[in-house]
């Protein structure tokens, strides 16, 4: 069969492939996380590898990299050939086989950022994921918050909802998990993803946004010292129950 040339998903591959030139961007989503993170990852929907990437700046054993279409796990294969500690394979979730098939792996944390809000039955995901962990493991998910802010750019993307810290509470809760941590992120990323999916109604993220709120980075990260009750995304941690 002929390797085919583009993924499944052209909107979400135009976006990951932006995202791949906010280096600074990629690197604050990773910090903001590292801190719950263990030494045997799983990473639900890798893409291209943006995020894969920071999750290797940590001394790993085991980094397993995961997607629902072959035209990624493919991309993942050549870009992370030379990384012993890499495994790829494929996982559609919710998917109850998935423990069996991966126990081998003994994993203490599975992370999926900007993935949850993809699958409509984001609980089963929730579920799956509880249940590949070893005891004591831990499920990082970061999601788009506040469903006041749900437009253009969500359903070209294949969004099925936003969240807040309530409703994500609660979807952790339903799927066996105990939270440990509810977290803003990118307060100011609010208003742009308002500005350009309600108002202006664009389908795609512009590159020139995406440009400067890498450039912002830096100051964007002082957030911390102002504990605004909003983000644009928002951020769980939790444990088995």
């Amino acid at each position: 069969m002929a390797e085919r040339l583009a993924p499944g998903d052209l909107a979400g591959a135009e976006t990951l492939e932006l995202m791949s030139a906010a280096p600074r961007y990629n690197a604050w989503q990773y910090e903001v996380i590292a801190p719950y993170l263990g030494r045997r990852v799983l990473e639900v929907g890798s893409g291209i590898g943006n995020i894969s990437e920071q999750l290797l700046r940590a001394p790993r054993e085991l980094l397993v990299l995961t997607d629902t279409d072959p035209w990624y796990r493919e991309q993942l294969a050549r870009r992370f050939a030379a990384r012993p500690e890499v495994a790829i394979t494929e996982l559609t979730l919710p998917d109850p086989t998935a423990p069996a098939r991966l126990a081998a792996h003994r994993l203490d944390t599975i992370v999926a950022l900007n993935v949850v809000e993809h699958i409509e039955n984001d609980v089963g995901a929730l579920r799956t994921m509880r249940d590949l962990l070893v005891r004591d493991g831990r499920v990082v998910v970061l999601v788009p918050a506040h469903q006041a802010l749900y437009g253009e750019l969500d359903r070209e993307l294949g969004h099925f909802r936003r969240y807040d810290k309530t409703s994500l509470g609660k979807a952790y809760q339903r799927a066996g998990l105990v939270v440990e941590h509810l977290l803003w992120f990118n307060r100011v990323g609010t208003l742009g993803w308002w500005f350009h999916g309600r108002v202006r109604r664009v389908k795609r993220i512009p590159p020139g946004q995406l440009k400067t709120l890498n450039a912002l980075v830096p100051l964007l990260r002082l957030e911390r010292l102002l504990p605004l009750p909003f983000g644009q995304s928002v951020i769980a941690v939790g444990t088995p129950a």
